[in-house]
């Protein structure tokens, strides 16, 4: 039985972990960790979790747990996820992995240092959709591909309180949303991109609230991000893969079990179809337990999120928008 220990009282913690938990008979969501014992106990009583500390040190001394969500803001995801690999957890850490690719790479380093895993929590990546998309693109269909189109769009409207807006504490459209396009590039064009142009508008507290950057792989694919949680924005999650021989087009690839669609035109003939799959955070958490039992790496460990980091500062580096962080 595998014993998760929920840090941070984060709302998104129930969708995420809690109710996949739930769902299976060989883990147990067994304690959460806030920073006053008060918000970790009412947490733990909307949420069946039947122990609850009042410090996140606390849950990191408990030495009956396997694995620590970490919800936190980013600005803490460095801080805690290392001091969890430091007391023999494994981690599956919320994204964006870090606030920086040094930060990342520390991060990482720890891990490999204490034998324990570290895992972003990519949950999209997991979905049976991520390999079919391999599959297309492995399958030399398109032909050589030459470029890529991302984008995330939803509105957030502006909040001084939110975390979302504040840059101190990871805020901003390339680090909430944007970091899924970035790796929709990165993982579907298979190598590692340079960022060639890249702009954003602030908002008032100097978080981004629309990035837009342009992207070109070694092999010569250009790409395109965009994210943006303007007021304006409508929902809009999408790739778009165009080669010399068909054009790849998926709808919704970040939430797929809430409905998606992929459509391949390939010689003039298309075709429309979905792939199925449970929730995607079913499929990360079951992915994670497996990886942790049979020592086989994951696709959102390591280097992936390193190069994921690298390339987000980079386009930050590029727009001019400074950040404060090395």
């Amino acid at each position: 039985m595998l014993r998760i220990g929920v840090l941070g009282a984060a709302g998104i913690a129930p969708q995420a972990i809690i109710r996949p938990a739930g769902r299976r008979d060989d883990v147990v969501i067994a304690a959460v960790a806030s920073r006053s014992e008060q918000s970790a106990v009412a947490y733990g009583r909307a949420n069946a979790i039947p122990v609850a500390y009042g410090s996140y040190q606390a849950l990191l001394d408990d030495d009956s747990i396997d694995l620590v969500y970490n919800a936190l803001p980013p600005s803490e995801h460095a801080r805690w996820s290392i001091a969890a690999l430091e007391s023999g957890k494994h981690v599956l850490c919320e994204k964006p992995i870090a606030m920086s690719a040094a930060e990342a790479g520390a991060m990482a380093s720890v891990a490999l240092r204490t034998g324990r895993r570290l895992i972003e929590a990519f949950h999209d990546r997991y979905h049976p959709l991520s390999e079919y998309l391999l599959g297309v693109r492995e399958s030399g269909e398109l032909g050589r591909l030459r470029s890529l189109d991302a984008a995330f769009t939803v509105a957030i409207p502006f909040d001084r309180t939110s975390i979302r807006h504040d840059p101190a504490l990871g805020g901003g459209a390339l680090m909430d949303l944007g970091c899924y396009p970035v790796h929709w590039v990165r993982f579907f064009a298979g190598e590692e991109p340079e960022v060639v142009e890249a702009s954003c508008t602030p908002n008032a507290m100097g978080a981004d609230e629309t990035v837009e950057a342009g992207l070109r792989f070694p092999s010569g694919v250009e790409a395109r991000v965009l994210a943006s949680m303007a007021e304006k924005e409508t929902f809009c999650a999408s790739l778009v893969a165009v080669g010399t021989r068909g054009r790849l087009e998926v709808d919704n690839p970040v939430l797929p079990h809430n409905g998606h669609s992929v459509r391949i035109t390939t010689d003039g003939v298309r075709r429309t179809l979905t792939i199925g799959g449970a929730e995607t955070y079913d499929h990360q958490l079951d992915a994670v337990v497996k990886g942790i039992l049979s020592g086989e790496p994951l696709p959102t460990e390591s280097v992936d999120f390193v190069a994921n980091m690298t390339t987000i500062d980079a386009i930050y580096r590029v727009a001019g928008l400074d950040r404060g962080h090395a």
